[in-house]
């Protein structure tokens, strides 16, 4: 399991020229929906000298004196996250390299690491080595058995050494893992399960390893049984399996940038998110026949109503075409919202099939259907070919709209497209 230390910040300090492990710099969102700034990611020394962790609030970071402030660009660290794993694959083949998240990948070098060292540590120093003499990043690597061994690793010993890499093997259990009474330091157990299991009485790895796992999966179910296999290295993963996720939906939601009480402001945001979600099912040759809608109220509209909002569905003719759905989410709006004041809007299309034509309406002339659908296709196609932001409803830019702030945004943050 290799990590890119702090790598967002990494590649900020990179590119100003700057020893990403001895600068002060951390990478702050500024969208307006975060409430004045949020911390992405610090340096090691921003984290270390002066106490900022990825979740900071801009109000909250020191004004000090060297401290350099970026703002996200999620393109490019898309970009040298694609660079930093073809560099892996010249360590493995692509069937056993599985990118993890946007700053780790697990590699599985069991059938090819003697191609390139004596040892599976040396290659590792070799990886490290060649990404950072091609990127400027720096890389923590946790080794094991299991790639279960190898993430707690990385994040229990790797992070913590002079070589930044960390050495775990089934016979390591005992004496590194089972004496962790912090379980939720441990991947996969949350604050809740570790919770859950301190009411049960197990306070530690060696606690949970010396339950009967029986007993254990029947007061716990199949999560009680995978806990069991974690405290014992066990990882039956099979990285070669190759499995392709069925999506049972498309959705799309957003936080949006600050309270919004009129009606004809949100439904704008409504309308905008239904064709986004639109635009994607067509992409995938589907049609959706159950649609969802989700309205979250502001914090204090949500004191006031003793609610968090609402969710509604509605089954629906089968359709991927733009306008019927901006109809149909306004019109579930409309039913169910009675001038709350809100601050976060979901959209999810489910129920999907293919698509294989249009589906006509008795109550509508063909020729309208038809030219819909054209529509739609021409406008698809000038944003597949020129980008998102070619091709605008006007509702966009009245006050209210978001697409267009949204479309070159990637996770929430800049660079990217929101149709896709």
């Amino acid at each position: 399991m290799i990590d890119s230390k702090s790598f967002y910040a990494s590649v900020e300090n990179v590119e100003r020229g700057f020893n990403p492990l001895k600068t002060d710099l951390v990478v702050m969102s500024e969208q307006a929906n975060t409430n004045g700034g949020l911390v992405l990611a610090a340096s090691p020394t921003a984290k270390k000298d002066l106490g900022i962790s990825n979740v900071t609030r801009q109000r909250d970071v020191p004004d000090v004196r060297g401290l350099f402030i970026a703002d996200p660009r999620m393109n490019n660290y898309i970009a040298e996250n694609l660079k930093i794993n073809n560099i892996y694959r010249q360590y493995t083949d692509d069937i056993n390299l599985l990118p993890y998240s946007i700053d780790e990948s697990i590699l599985d070098v069991t059938h090819s690491w003697r191609l390139f060292g004596k040892t599976p540590e040396e290659v590792a120093f070799k990886i490290q080595k060649q990404v950072r003499a091609e990127t400027g990043v720096y890389l923590t690597v946790g080794i094991g058995d299991t790639p279960v061994l190898a993430k707690i690793a990385l994040d229990i010993e790797a992070k913590h050494t002079r070589n930044l890499t960390g050495i775990w093997h089934y016979e390591d259990v005992p004496k590194k893992l089972w004496p962790i009474t912090k379980l939720n330091d441990v991947w996969s157990i949350g604050a809740r399960t570790a919770h859950k299991l301190e009411v049960m009485g197990i306070h530690s790895m060696y606690d949970l390893a010396h339950q009967d796992p029986y007993q254990f999966r029947a007061k716990m179910g199949l999560v009680g049984e995978q806990l069991f296999a974690l405290s014992w290295g066990i990882d039956r993963t099979d990285m070669t399996e190759v499995v392709v996720p069925k999506s049972k939906s498309y959705s799309n939601s957003q936080v949006l940038p600050r309270d919004y009480k009129q009606k004809e402001e949100i439904e704008i945001v409504v309308r905008e998110m239904a064709e986004q979600v639109a635009t994607r099912i067509r992409a995938h040759k589907k049609q959706t026949c159950l649609v969802s809608l989700f309205i979250g109220y502001s914090f204090a509209e949500s004191e006031r109503q003793g609610s968090h909002g609402f969710r509604k569905q509605q089954r629906i003719d089968s359709t991927n075409d733009t306008q019927k759905l901006m109809a149909i989410m306004v019109a579930l709006f409309e039913k169910h919202w009675h001038g709350e004041v809100i601050r976060h809007i979901g959209i999810d299309y489910g129920g999907l099939i293919q698509d294989n034509g249009i589906q006509l309406d008795l109550f509508e002339q063909p020729e309208k259907s038809i030219k819909s659908n054209k529509f739609d296709q021409v406008v698809d196609e000038i944003r597949k070919r020129f980008g998102t932001t070619a091709l605008m409803r006007a509702m966009s830019k009245e006050k209210g709209g978001t697409a267009i702030n949204r479309a070159s945004l990637v996770g929430g943050h800049n660079g990217g497209n929101s149709y896709e």
